[in-house]
């Protein structure tokens, strides 16, 4: 049996078009067997279920987690992160617009640095103007509030020790994951590397939340209300 020392969560919610995708992306970039992905079907309501059955048999890095009610993509996360057999864990998106590739650059990086306490985070590039300067605002924001260097919060992938997620209490569910993941790594001591990632728009498919400028405001409300708890060290 394999030893895994890597493991990649991806939260699918209505992803049925992009799962092949995705898959055979991993297949194409993965060349060793330490490495497991694991896909939640996250709640989805389209032909998720069926796509997974069919395809997951088909390729031995993956394994498939379900959530029969979505309860957020922090949830799905979770979910996945609980099944996870890794040393170092971690989390991307499911819509192909971070490269299963990344993932891969996360991995070698982490094997560079031989180091435990290093939390390995994307840093997007091709992003649109005002996309870009909405990430900016909220990463200033989240600096002086929180007293550490955040920025391009919301990047994939995610890559840690399974040791800081061992240490969360009450992680949120929503999107403020990433938000929590960064904030502890920093609050920890963990060194934090990036690494480059283009960042396209979606190949298929919608997004469940960035449906206009309406839905941004509501995840700076959301974004701003959970950080102001970790002010308040809900979660030491």
């Amino acid at each position: 049996m394999n030893i895994i020392k890597y493991s990649i969560v991806i939260p699918c919610y209505n992803e049925e078009k992009n799962i092949p995708i995705i898959l055979n992306r991993f297949n194409e970039v993965i060349d060793r067997d330490d490495i497991e992905v694991i896909l939640v079907n996250n709640g989805s309501t389209d032909n998720s279920e069926k796509v997974f059955n069919d395809l997951i048999p088909k390729y031995s890095f993956a394994k498939v987690v379900k959530v029969d009610i979505n309860q957020g993509y922090g949830y799905g996360i979770l979910t996945g992160l609980n099944e996870a057999k890794g040393q170092f864990i971690g989390w991307t998106h499911g819509d192909v617009q971070t490269d299963p590739k990344d993932v891969i650059a996360a991995i070698e990086l982490i094997d560079k640095e031989n180091n435990p306490l290093v939390f390995v985070k994307g840093n997007r590039n091709g992003r649109k103007l005002f996309d870009e300067f909405f990430t900016f605002s909220m990463g200033c924001f989240e600096t002086l509030l929180l007293g550490k260097v955040l920025w391009d919060i919301n990047a994939q992938p995610n890559m840690f020790s399974r040791a800081l997620f061992d240490s969360w209490k009450n992680p949120p569910y929503d999107f403020s994951l990433d938000l929590f993941a960064f904030y502890q790594a920093k609050k920890q001591g963990y060194t934090v590397k990036r690494i480059p990632v283009i960042f396209p728009e979606r190949i298929n498919g919608v997004s469940s939340w960035n449906t206009g400028l309406m839905s941004k405001f509501k995840l700076i409300k959301r974004t701003i209300d959970f950080s102001f708890k970790l002010k308040k060290g809900l979660n030491k």
